[in-house]
């Protein structure tokens, strides 16, 4: 039997040339299809690809994950009809930028937010960490950008702006806060001529409410943003060992719909989980899971700690914001790359690790930092980046090129694609539809007429339904 689906599977996929043919497989419950075909990259960021209404996917035309720099556009396509609207492009692209790519869709309104390189992007400044920002697309106001955050590195630097590069871009339930990290530029010059002082990788938010201006800038390294960016992650250069101090700060996602519940009793409106990098007592390195509690306002600097930072010193956390440590292991978060994951309700923060025989598997935590459960107890490791249904009931990720779903209560998984080939493999992310009823994820394909590969999009229809 499955090997009849396996060859089902290959003869589907050569006989594919237009969206009227993508039906490729089909299962009891649910339909595989592929929704691009053109040929060329089409990468979907690891979360919020669906737009609210579940109608379009957008996906930045990369054909592998390292091309931001010389990617320069962002289109979406339509989920029913395969209808394909280009939505932005950059100008005078090339190699070195300025790149766009991980474009996520809000989930209550028809906007998009991207990475966008910095636009005098060159051969001397190329797409770099510390040289891109958040542009965001109105679908009805297409090739218009909004710059999102504001960036100024022209001493005095301005209270809501940054000074550098943020990117992967998550929005809150509601729309109205982006999380995001960051490297900072000014930092990085330092770092070139002063050992002692380092860029250390951090997450920050993106509020509503403030815009920011900032003074016209001719050479466009500086830009005004519609939103007040501040980092929330407090990174030290030197950690302590054996202490919850981290030097980095990376891959955060916010914790459930309207934030979680406190050991003590009390609600948490808005938090975050992200991955810290602590520092063992014998000077090895680990990355364990920390919780960030953000007040109602981000907007007030600490007394003498100017949110903007100095000539010599980062950004700094604004007042209120509180870090904590939830996870205290002995091998930490492992695995490949991932962004934090977390149930609706805020009672469980997902992560990766190794069992005790090794195999990659997902874990999950709460908010709260008591007992560590193990998900899934696969005989294979889990091969990226991962969310939950948008009920909280279900895992979706990809594990031996294929795509898989684990529940949460019973940590049964089940494969919903067949395994594809090493040339022909699955990469990325396995996002959900809003209403659950659908999963997007990327699969290389092979042109017949010229053998190159192109990542393309396939949805998973009627999802356990």
């Amino acid at each position: 039997m499955i090997l009849k689906l396996f060859l089902l599977f290959a003869a589907c996929l050569s006989d594919l040339s237009a969206f009227s043919q993508s039906l490729f497989l089909t299962h009891d419950q649910f339909k595989i299809m592929q929704l691009t075909h053109d040929n060329g990259g089409h990468t979907i960021h690891n979360t919020q690809c669906f737009s609210h209404d579940d109608e379009w996917i957008v996906y930045d035309t990369r054909n592998n994950d390292t091309m931001i720099a010389g990617t320069g556009n962002i289109s979406m396509i339509n989920t029913q009809t395969g209808e394909i609207r280009e939505l932005y492009h950059t100008k005078h692209q090339t190699v070195y930028g300025p790149g766009v790519g991980a474009a996520t869709f809000s989930p209550v309104a028809n906007r998009i937010i991207f990475i966008h390189g910095i636009r005098n992007a060159d051969k001397n400044n190329p797409y770099t960490f510390t040289r891109r920002t958040g542009v965001a697309i109105d679908i009805a106001k297409p090739f218009y950008p909004i710059f999102m955050d504001a960036r100024d590195v022209t001493p005095p630097f301005t209270p809501g702006a940054l000074r550098g590069g943020t990117h992967a871009y998550n929005w809150s339930a509601d729309g109205k806060w982006i999380s995001f990290t960051y490297n900072d530029h000014i930092l990085q010059q330092l770092e070139k001529n002063d050992s002692s002082v380092k860029d250390l990788r951090t997450v920050g938010v993106m509020i509503p409410g403030h815009p920011v201006a900032v003074l016209h800038d001719p050479s466009e390294e500086n830009n005004s943003g519609e939103m007040f960016s501040v980092v929330v992650a407090k990174v030290t250069e030197n950690p302590q060992p054996g202490s919850d101090e981290i030097d980095k700060a990376f891959d955060e996602g916010w914790i459930g719909i309207k934030g979680y519940k406190k050991s003590n009793g009390e609600w948490q409106n808005r938090a975050i989980a992200f991955q810290g990098e602590v520092t063992n007592l014998d000077g090895t390195k680990k990355t364990e899971i920390f919780v960030l509690d953000l007040p109602e306002d981000l907007a007030i600097p600490e007394p003498g700690k100017p949110l903007q930072g100095t000539t010599t010193s980062g950004p700094n956390v604004p007042q209120g914001v509180v870090q904590r440590r939830i996870t205290h292991t002995s091998d930490g978060v492992q695995g490949p790359r991932h962004w934090l994951r977390c149930t609706p309700d805020g009672d469980l923060i997902a992560f990766l690790s190794k069992d005790d025989k090794g195999v990659i598997q997902l874990f999950g935590v709460s908010p709260n930092g008591e007992k560590i459960t193990q998900l899934s107890f696969n005989s294979y490791s889990i091969q990226g980046p991962f969310n939950f249904s948008p009920d909280g009931k279900h895992l979706a990720y990809l594990a031996e090129n294929s795509v898989f779903v684990t529940e949460v209560e019973t940590h049964k998984s089940k494969r919903l694609t067949p395994r594809a080939s090493n040339e022909e493999n699955l990469t990325g992310s396995v996002v959900w539809s809003n209403n659950g009823s659908m999963l997007a994820f990327n699969k290389y394909v092979k042109d017949k007429e010229t053998d190159n590969l192109y990542l393309q999009i396939f949805i998973i229809k009627d999802i356990l339904q």
